[in-house]
């Protein structure tokens, strides 16, 4: 298996806590034969890349957005222009369209998104603030503030959050 060059950087702590999070998903995800759609704008498709590259969790993923523009936001996911250019497209009024849109515009029974400000900072962004929303009977959206920990570690905590969130709204779904 070949690994992304922020994964041989992470601890072995770390590498493990993440291979529990996707082992559990994946056995969730399996459970109650959930698929699941991506919604990625600060990510830049890691967060599918990494569904896509795990035998596991590969075959629960049923298509991954990648709206890294407002354009790109407004094109394929058909949100509202004034919420995917306010902050930027880094707000939770996007970030749950996109979830909401994600999952409308697949054959997904849960989706997640996930926007944020990875670095260096421009202007007044606030490096480190992260919104991940997961969509399927209900839209839930979570507010992050994670810090200026450098690019890379605040996508891989983004993605890690998206997982946490995408956990438990398999959980939900599998309970009903």
């Amino acid at each position: 298996m070949t690994t992304m060059p922020s994964e041989q950087m992470a601890p072995p702590r770390e590498k493990r806590r993440r291979a529990d999070a996707t082992r559990r998903l994946a056995n969730m995800l399996a459970e109650a034969e959930l698929r699941v759609a991506t919604a990625e704008s600060c990510t830049g498709g890691q967060l599918a890349a990494l569904f896509a590259g795990d035998a596991a969790l590969g075959p629960w993923l049923e298509r991954g957005f990648i709206v890294y523009s407002a354009d790109a936001k407004c094109e394929m996911l058909g949100l509202d222009r004034a919420d995917a250019e306010r902050d930027e497209g880094v707000n939770a009024e996007a970030t749950r369209a996109m979830a909401a849109q994600a999952l409308a515009r697949s054959r997904a029974g849960i989706a997640v998104a996930v926007t944020g400000f990875c670095g260096p900072q421009q202007g007044n962004e606030e490096v480190g603030l992260l919104f991940i929303a997961a969509a399927h009977h209900e839209t839930r959206v979570e507010e992050h503030h994670v810090g200026d920990i450098g690019r890379a570690a605040v996508l891989e905590a983004a993605v890690d959050l998206a997982l946490a969130m995408l956990e438990e709204a398999a959980a939900m779904v599998a309970a009903r």
